[in-house]
């Protein structure tokens, strides 16, 4: 049977690469063959042998301290989610049989929860497949609807990409990519996500790249402001909001701010998302 990932290693190596010397306190002397730090440079700053730091990037060695990894995420100046997830990936995780994707399935609550909001809101599974929308969230964007992709939508769907014109795509790109990232942390061989980011990689220069940089950001809400086809900017809230007792789903919101003109704009796309209702009866007539 063939060696797992090197998970770990490839981690270490991406980010290590991002880290210049001067970002480090060290001179930028010599030819240096790779960007960023040398392995050696790496394990000085981090108190570790150049040896024991090249078996971590190997992965000679699965199950280095926290000590250790935590030293080494300081010279690689990560962030908490950064950290929190090189210690995922160096854990202690036994080889087992992969498992059949578990079917994503939104509670009986939640559904409710989206007819009753009032505000455009939809639920996304791990992959990022939207499984369930309101009419309003439609209306914010027609790719908001059950069976689509929010990374294919946003990476390949034009239309899409035109919500955010206002944005960098480079931004858009890394953040989105990073937040994905942290939702499936270690288990990157995952049939469906092999299948998803294989096809994205091909399709899309940027999300390869985004991909390959291995940022790694907790999601959470934003202010967007969405260029929208029909009532021109639109300036909303986003929350991202854990469902719970369904791991892995989340709740996306999106508000306005009371009294301003989006809030206004997001009343006029409700009014065009209602259902009709139908005539009413006269008084008396039976069926």
């Amino acid at each position: 049977m063939a060696d797992e990932r090197n998970l770990l290693g490839e981690y270490l190596r991406a980010r290590r690469e991002r880290v210049g010397p001067e970002q480090v306190g060290l001179p930028r002397s010599g030819v240096r063959r790779v960007p960023g730090l040398r392995r050696e440079e790496v394990a000085l700053l981090a108190g570790i042998s150049a040896d024991y730091y090249l078996r971590l990037e190997q992965g000679r060695d699965r199950n280095p301290s926290v000590q250790v990894l935590e030293s080494v995420a300081r010279v690689l100046q990560l962030d908490d989610a950064g950290t929190a997830y090189l210690l995922g990936l160096a854990g202690d995780r036994p080889r087992r049989r992969r498992r059949p994707a578990r079917r994503e399935t939104v509670p009986a609550g939640t559904r409710k929860l989206l007819g009753a909001i009032g505000l455009p809101a939809f639920v996304e599974g791990r992959y990022l497949d939207v499984l369930a929308a309101n009419s309003l969230a439609t209306a914010v964007s027609p790719r908001l609807v059950v069976g689509r992709n929010r990374l294919r939508d946003v990476f390949l769907d034009p239309a899409e990409q035109a919500l955010y014109a206002g944005y960098d795509p480079a931004l858009i790109a890394a953040e989105m990519v990073a937040g994905f990232r942290q939702v499936v942390g270690a288990e990157t061989d995952d049939p469906r996500l092999v299948e998803l980011v294989g096809e994205l990689s091909l399709a899309s220069p940027a999300f390869r790249e985004a991909w390959a940089r291995h940022d790694v950001m907790v999601r959470e809400g934003a202010a967007v402001t969405l260029d929208h086809p029909e009532v021109g900017p639109l300036a909303l809230n986003r929350e991202k909001l854990a469902v719970g007792g369904a791991p892995g789903l989340t709740l996306v919101v999106y508000h306005a701010d009371v009294g301003t003109a989006a809030a206004d704009k997001l009343q006029m796309l409700a009014s065009y998302s209602a259902p009709a209702r139908p005539p009413a009866r006269p008084e008396g007539l039976v069926s």
